[in-house]
């Protein structure tokens, strides 16, 4: 959004649903006079103005006053049901109405169409949330959480939104600040009525800003766990041709969205699709079988395989049990510089041996061949069987070392992180500021730099150029 040349209770509208044919869409307005502009071209237009807020109001959209109409009045467009909402009960805080209209994309348009004839601007970007938060009906915490959950690709990422959406990382950024204003409150009653001048030591219980110090710490933490369940993680099915990368593709995925074949080379390209794995939103790739070829788009195809090897976050490494792992396996497998996890495929065929959890199954080759410790699945995408523990081992490479199960509140954005660090470093000087013996000024001046940026975190202190960054990344209706 460019803040410059916003203006404050301008009536603007915009589609609020998907333009896909659906049962329903929504067309949404806010701002003053909003609700009589809806009025003018609305059928029934004294039950509109006359509604009280949080009711529905039933009848038609139709054309404005002048326009060609057929025998009955005025041409009617669609037949909706209008939501009103008056100030300051509304999501912005501004007279609002919501037309529950026919979803399909002919009547949602018209009917978007016909506001901005009608005295409406079309809505920007993040433009609903971002009048919510100036009208003191949101902080930012609960405004980014609007576009996590939006965003979100797995219950367990929608579920740490939600959190944030309900208030948790707000009340836990307040008392962390109340900690803060404590401390400096029972220091500048030191400053003003000294009783030692000498010294500062003992002078203030340094007891709640170590609590501050400790829990601003946990959330820095946090974010990196955070950042996977929002952005994600790359996962790359790897292997040779035939090895059934394609058939764990579709196995994961739960639908047939590659190809499966026993020719080998079938799959030339690679495919992408969202997975949610353990509540982990991965980006799943099925690659190319990796060999040596003449074919110039299969040895294309085995090319960008390699390379979405290397971006990868987790790789896992197909092999089928039935052929067994061969030099050109070890040479990928002790190359490979990115997580890894072997998994041994097709072990429901009875060449392929039997499915054991403790060691290798019968028959697929020799382990030894490949020096070091190996993670290793045994699976048959075919049936499913041994998914789970491949599940658990890819849960445990992406999570290893980082906080995701918090009973507090965590950071959702690079923003919040990066705002709570500089709080917790300033926390972090006044202490050793007080320990040094230092004058309480300098104290006072770290915990009020600590709180100025812990304000920027809920938005009671945030500069223009950082709110129109977050509220551009919103859907135009939200």
């Amino acid at each position: 959004m460019a803040l410059d040349q916003y203006t404050p209770e301008e009536p603007i509208s915009s589609i609020a649903t998907a333009l896909a044919p659906a049962a329903l869409g929504i067309v949404r307005v806010s701002g003053k006079g909003c609700i009589e502009l809806v009025s003018k071209v609305f059928l029934r237009p004294r039950a509109l103005l006359e509604a009280p807020g949080n009711t529905i109001v039933y009848g038609w959209i139709v054309e404005p006053a002048g326009v060609p109409e057929p025998v009955e009045g005025r041409a009617k467009i669609d037949e909706v049901m209008c939501a009103v909402y008056r100030a300051p009960k509304s999501y912005t805080g501004e007279d609002m109405v919501e037309i529950f209209c026919h979803g399909g994309p002919a009547v949602v348009t018209a009917i978007q169409n016909l506001m901005l004839k009608s005295g409406f601007r079309q809505a920007n970007r993040g433009e609903y949330t971002f009048r919510a938060y100036i009208n003191g009906k949101t902080d930012l915490t609960k405004a980014e959480a609007v576009r996590e959950i939006i965003d979100s690709h797995t219950d367990d990422s929608r579920s740490h939104a939600a959190g944030r959406l309900a208030g948790a990382l707000y009340e836990e950024i307040d008392s962390i600040k109340k900690l803060l204003v404590d401390t400096l409150a029972a220091i500048e009653v030191e400053i003003e009525y000294p009783e030692d001048e000498e010294t500062i030591a003992d002078t203030f219980d340094k007891g709640d800003l170590e609590k501050a110090e400790k829990r601003l710490a946990g959330l820095v933490a946090s974010w990196r766990g955070e950042k996977l369940y929002q952005d994600g993680a790359r996962v790359v099915l790897a292997g040779r041709t035939n090895a059934g990368k394609s058939s764990l593709f579709n196995a994961i995925l739960k639908e047939e969205r590659a190809i499966v074949s026993d020719i080998e080379g079938t799959t030339r390209d690679w495919l992408e699709s969202w997975a949610g794995i353990n509540g982990i939103p991965v980006r799943l790739f099925d690659t190319a079988g990796l060999r040596d070829t003449e074919d110039v788009i299969e040895a294309k195809g085995v090319e960008i395989s390699r390379s979405l090897v290397h971006e990868a976050d987790v790789v896992l490494y197909l092999i089928d049990s039935a052929a067994g792992m061969n030099e050109e396996d070890k040479e990928f497998i002790e190359s490979c510089k990115v997580p890894l996890i072997v998994v041994w495929n097709k072990c429901d065929v009875p060449s392929g041996g039997v499915l054991r959890q403790a060691q290798e199954p019968q028959g697929i080759g020799v382990p030894e061949l490949v020096e070091g410790p190996l993670n290793q699945a045994y699976i048959s995408a075919k049936t499913g069987t041994g998914l789970s523990d491949l599940f658990n081992q890819i849960e445990s490479l992406l999570t290893q070392g980082l906080d995701t199960e918090r009973e507090q509140a965590g950071l959702g954005s690079a923003r919040q992180k990066d705002a709570v660090a500089e709080a917790l470093e300033c926390t972090r000087h006044a202490l050793a500021t007080a320990s040094d013996n230092y004058s309480l000024d300098a104290v006072v001046q770290d915990l009020e730099d600590a709180l100025d940026s812990l304000s920027e975190v809920t938005g009671a202190i945030t500069p223009d150029d950082i709110l129109g960054s977050i509220f551009a990344n919103f859907c135009v209706g939200k």
